[in-house]
């Protein structure tokens, strides 16, 4: 095959994606130019894999707080994040993404120590099983909406099935969005046996459900994010402890 030809069908693959997460809406109060414009350089862009965080040992003090671009009142999200840990062999928790405010966890993202990922959604959850991960690179994402309460997990791009949690639900703001702990005050009182060790790689979260086909693309890691609440690309980081941010030039 041709990699001129394979060039091209990445391109249009990831234009295809990033119109997919647009809103309709959206895309009428833009005009064409404007967003050709701005997909193309998007794709002109360093890799955004280039920036990551590694939390180098287990402890109660290591964890970095993003600042998200807009508050998290969110009836719908989709949330994605890269990891590699070497803890995956152990049976104990792990945090992935903790949103807390101040009397509850208004959204969580762990694996278990049975090998399970589960979202959190003030309190009550939604359990995926999964294939065993390893210790090298993953993507976990996963979209919820309100309105019926579907929730989806995706693994790498692929889809487990979907369930219903918390229909009617809100997603609180006024909260802090951290990595590296599970807060079970606010922005306190960490568990290091619950904390997470190894490399986290990209946190994105959108106001909304991408669609399937977005997630798949999203999961090679060839398309650039524009989320709009939390984007790896440009969100501002807090580092405590041992956390360390490591950028590529």
């Amino acid at each position: 095959m041709h990699p001129h030809w394979v060039a091209e069908q990445d391109i249009k693959a990831c234009l295809v994606a990033r119109i997919h997460i647009y809103r309709t809406e959206d895309l009428r109060s833009l005009n064409m130019k404007l967003i050709l414009s701005m997909f193309v350089a998007a794709i002109l862009l360093p890799d955004v894999e280039g920036r990551s965080l590694v939390f180098p040992e287990q402890t109660s003090t290591s964890f970095v707080e993003l600042t998200p671009a807009k508050p998290l009142s969110l009836d719908a999200f989709t949330l994605c994040l890269r990891f590699a840990t070497e803890l995956l062999k152990g049976k104990r928790e792990v945090i992935l993404f903790a949103y807390r405010t101040q009397n509850v966890d208004e959204l969580n993202v762990w694996r278990l120590n049975d090998g399970r990922l589960a979202l959190y959604l003030s309190g009550t959850g939604a359990y995926f099983v999964v294939p065993e991960l390893g210790p090298l690179e993953n993507q976990v994402c996963v979209a919820w909406e309100s309105v019926t309460g579907r929730t989806t997990l995706y693994l790498n791009g692929r889809s487990a099935a979907s369930q219903i949690l918390r229909k009617g639900h809100r997603v609180q703001p006024g909260g802090r969005v951290i990595v590296g702990q599970d807060a079970d005050s606010f922005l306190g009182n960490f568990d290091a046996r619950q904390s997470f060790v190894g490399e986290i790689f990209e946190v994105n979260l959108w106001d909304r459900v991408l669609p399937p086909d977005a997630v798949q693309q999203l999961s090679t890691g060839k398309c650039f994010s524009f989320a709009n609440v939390i984007d790896w690309a440009t969100v501002k980081l807090t580092r405590y402890g041992k956390a360390v941010e490591f950028k590529e030039s």
